[in-house]
């Protein structure tokens, strides 16, 4: 039996290119690199998205409670220990929670306000707070807990 191995002779070319059947260039597209970047990505961004939720830092109660269905588009209300209120990330004034409540209303926000408060702050600022998200026209307000440890 015989073999033959081309050696570089007069039909042979060089450069180490890849050629198909018919003898054109093989023009496949290697996914690898592209599922090792998409897998990379993947993992920061499940290690990233927690750390995205509301930026405001409170020490919310823990309870038993049942978690509520949520939508990405909710809006959430904080009170810091402090008596400071917020507006998902942005400091209002108490005087000011209504107008803007009022505002976001006029657009025809229907859903959900999620409140979230300090454990250790004023109950009565809570309620004031709760008051004014009423009195701008919200009467589905929720008020958000950290679940209890076991």
């Amino acid at each position: 039996m015989g073999a033959s191995v081309s050696g570089g002779g007069r039909g042979s070319r060089g450069g180490g290119r890849r050629r198909n059947r018919r003898g054109g260039l093989n023009a496949d597209i290697n996914v690898t690199p592209l599922v090792d970047v998409m897998l990379v990505l993947l993992i920061v961004f499940m290690v990233a998205a927690p750390l995205l939720s509301v930026g405001v830092p409170l020490e919310l109660p823990k309870t038993d409670a049942k978690s509520l269905p949520s939508d990405n588009e909710s809006i959430t209300i904080s009170v810091d220990k402090e008596g400071g209120v917020f507006i998902q990330d942005t400091e209002v004034t108490l005087e000011e929670l209504a107008p803007r409540l009022s505002a976001i209303a006029a657009n025809g926000y229907e859903e959900r306000i999620y409140l979230r408060a300090d454990e250790n702050s004023d109950y009565g600022a809570v309620m004031k707070v709760m008051a004014r998200v009423n009195a701008s026209g919200f009467s589905n307000i929720g008020l958000v807990t950290d679940p209890v440890s076991q």
